[in-house]
């Protein structure tokens, strides 16, 4: 049986890393799949990727006025949606005397006031007894340095899903966060860092984490189906913390 048959599925974020998993893996499970992210070039790839006749969206969540036109293209396409994963995401880090009002604000736009807005501009759009899955991050739970930014946009969402939640309530919408720990995934090589650094944070966040590895992405992709489909139709504004005891221990 598959666990989002005929379902309609919209994930933000979806050309790349988690999304890109989650979105392949909804397909699997039935869903007809849209994608959206900011690379026209990497979202073909991923529509490839994916198959089962998804389609992508080339737009940025910090550009709030777009968010509509996307969502009215996309139900115009597949129908209304069930299934809403926010997942467009950035990662800045810089040491706090160095970190700019630039860093801070692509961080903020993006993180928190992209994902408000991607939930709010979908309410019309959404179907009653939909699933909405917000990407915090294990670092919302833990002092990094350098980190501090990203982490507190991370905590902030992971708010914004109990009050959706609350808000929504009547109409059978349910809101979740899922929190994945250090992840192998294209983003450690986002901010110009070389070959040798990547591989160095890499090594140092496997360090830091319980396990003593990086997750993968297919592991994330399994709590984002748990999350979008009716196993888990019982949490309601909750947290699913995939991160092998990284904000834990």
């Amino acid at each position: 049986m598959k666990k989002l048959q005929n379902k309609v599925a919209v994930i933000t974020g979806g050309n790349s890393g988690i999304g890109l998993a989650a979105a392949k893996l909804f397909a699997q499970n039935g869903a007809k799949v849209a994608i959206t992210g900011r690379n026209k070039t990497t979202l073909d790839t991923a529509i490839t990727i994916i198959g089962h006749d998804a389609i992508g969206l080339a737009g940025d969540v910090a550009d709030i006025s777009k968010l509509d036109g996307q969502y009215k293209e996309i139900t115009g396409k597949l129908g209304k949606i069930d299934v809403l994963v926010v997942n467009a995401g950035v990662f800045v880090a810089a040491p706090l005397a160095d970190f700019t009002e630039e860093m801070f604000d692509t961080t903020s736009d993006i993180n928190f006031k992209g994902a408000f807005f991607s939930v709010q501009r979908a309410l019309p759009y959404l179907n009653d007894g939909a699933s909405i899955v917000i990407t915090s991050s294990g670092v919302s739970n833990k002092g990094l340095a350098t980190a501090s930014a990203y982490a507190a946009t991370k905590a902030a969402v992971t708010s914004l899903a109990r009050g959706f939640s609350a808000e929504l309530l009547d109409r059978g919408i349910r809101v979740n966060v899922l929190s994945p720990g250090p992840i192998e995934t294209p983003i450690f090589g986002r901010n110009g860092a070389t070959p040798e650094q990547i591989d160095g944070m890499k090594e140092y966040m496997a360090s830091i984490t319980p396990v003593k590895r990086l997750g993968n992405v297919e592991e994330i992709a399994e709590g984002f189906l748990y999350l979008a489909s009716d196993d888990s139709k019982y949490m309601v504004g909750g947290d699913l913390v995939l991160d092998g005891g990284f904000s834990r221990f």
